[in-house]
Order: structure tokens, then C-alpha cells, then sequence
């Protein structure tokens, strides 16, 4: 019985250090969002934080409207990545977790 519970926290703990290393590499991971019409660019990693942003000199004329663009590109731009970080820590996760009876039932 601990022998089982001993071989568990290992396993756990080993999955910990591997989602380490995914957030850490997902720092490496760049998702790309443009808007419609290109006059905006973001760029930011599956960590969401934000490299670069492009912003067209058109766009600079009307701070309403870059304003605007801003707030559309950036969310999309966030789900997006949030999308990618998800996915890939839930796939470490599930990955890693031990075989305890019962827990297969909240799939």
C-alpha cells in the first residue's frame, strides 16, 4: 500500500517538473493575430505575454479606431494562445497523473 502511494507522489512530482518545463517552453511558443485588414499585428507567446505589436501608419490618424483594433486583436490573440497553453499543460496533466480507481468517472 505505500509502496503504491510512494510510487504515486513520485509520479506526481514528476509531472509537476514536466508541466514546469512545458510552461517554460511555451514561453518559445509565438501565436500571431492579425486584424481583417491587416493594419494591426500581435504577437505573443502561449504564455500570453506580448512580444511585438505592428501597428499601420493609418491606423495612427484615428485613435478611436486603434483603440478599437487593439482590444479585437488582443482578445483574439489571447484566446488563441490560451487555447495552445491549455491544451498542451492538460496533455502533460493527463499524461502524468496516476491510475487511482474511481477518478476515470470525471473525464
Amino acid at each position: 500500500m505505500f509502496g503504491d502511494m510512494m510510487g504515486m507522489m513520485g509520479k506526481l512530482k514528476e509531472t509537476q517538473q514536466k508541466v514546469e518545463e512545458t510552461k517554460k517552453r511555451l514561453d518559445t511558443v509565438l501565436i500571431d493575430e492579425n486584424s481583417t485588414d491587416d493594419l494591426l499585428k500581435i504577437t505573443l507567446t502561449a504564455n500570453r505575454e506580448i512580444k511585438s505589436i505592428t501597428i499601420s501608419d493609418e491606423l495612427l490618424a484615428d485613435k478611436e479606431q486603434l483603440e478599437d483594433y487593439l482590444i479585437l486583436t488582443l482578445n483574439k490573440a489571447i484566446v488563441k494562445a490560451t487555447q495552445v497553453n491549455e491544451t498542451e499543460l492538460a496533455a502533460v496533466a493527463k499524461e502524468g497523473m496516476p491510475n487511482i480507481p474511481g477518478l476515470d468517472m470525471f473525464k
